[in-house]
């Protein structure tokens, strides 16, 4: 019988995928961690039991995350990354020519460690940039211990479950500590949540807390087929609005750059921060922000 591997998706719903092998299965001190190799998606990470990444697109959600942010900074040349152990994340900021740091920051050294040797396509050796640092630590924790400023902080962690690894670079607290440690006209970019209908209260909560600190702050998504579900980011700055570049801006930019992508560009870009009505009514109807003694539960 062929195995599957079936992906918790929201309350009372889940798919699964056909899997042709499993490389890794294992718990780390933080999480459980699957690697598969998937008849539909090509090879992809699990942890605890919902999909992270898979090969086929992968592409789509790390660009999304990334290049909205540092295009609309123009010249980022210093990056905080907190989270994003498959490297891709990594890979994406190292792609714009300008950047002259990128300091990495997981809190999972184990998970990591099968990223590197099972999850090349994603990472393509940025690990082993000369522009990269990595260090194995609480991301929150080692950004406020460091007394530098970042063109942009990149936060790419697992679900804002209470009590899990996550949770505290979701909060305002985490936000304000962010706003401190970035440069004038620096940007913040997020991974926030589902933007699907039966869960965007999730999405919601984030980007209001997002809005409680910034003066400015977009939700985009879009749609991640892996995840059958269209996913959700929240971008924000003090200076710079990403939303209102137009879409021969972003060519323009991406040309001067050399960046030749797969999903992002002028017409992507648009079409990600242009949020259907029910996403917009959701975010504006979001009960409360949240902080450290207040968190969000994500189903």
């Amino acid at each position: 019988m062929t195995p599957l591997a079936t992906v918790d998706l929201w309350p009372g719903a889940q798919y699964q995928l056909t899997v042709r092998r499993e490389i890794v299965a294992k718990q780390t001190r933080f999480q459980s961690l699957a690697i598969c190799d998937t008849e539909t998606f090509g090879r992809a990470l699990f942890l605890d039991r919902k999909i992270q990444s898979a090969e086929a697109d992968e592409h789509i959600y790390h660009e999304a995350l990334v290049h909205p942010a540092l295009i609309a900074h123009g010249d980022p040349k210093s990056v905080f990354i907190a989270g994003g152990g498959e490297g891709a994340t990594l890979r994406e900021v190292l792609r714009f020519p300008s950047v002259r740091r990128a300091l990495m920051v997981d809190i999972d050294e184990e998970a990591v460690a099968f990223a590197r040797q099972h999850m090349g396509a994603w990472h393509q050796g940025a690990f082993d940039d000369p522009r990269t640092e990595l260090r194995f630590d609480d991301a929150r924790a080692a950004l406020e211990r460091s007394v530098e400023r970042f063109d942009a902080i990149v936060v790419d962690v697992t679900d804002p479950v209470s009590g899990g690894p996550s949770y505290r670079l979701f909060t305002e607290e985490f936000y304000q500590l962010a706003v401190e440690r970035l440069n004038p006209g620096g940007v913040l970019a997020l991974q926030a949540e589902s933007t699907a209908l039966p869960i965007v209260e999730g999405h919601a909560a984030v980007a209001k807390t997002v809005r409680s600190v910034f003066p400015i702050a977009r939700s985009y998504a879009v749609f991640v087929p892996s995840f059958g579900e269209p996913w959700g980011f929240v971008v924000a700055s003090r200076d710079v609005d990403p939303a209102a570049l137009p879409d021969d801006e972003v060519e323009h930019r991406l040309r001067e750059r050399g960046l030749a992508n797969r999903h992002y560009d002028g017409e992507s870009h648009r079409h990600m921060f242009a949020l259907t009505r029910g996403v917009r009514e959701a975010i504006a109807a979001a009960p409360r922000t949240i902080t450290d003694d207040r968190p969000l539960v994500v189903s």
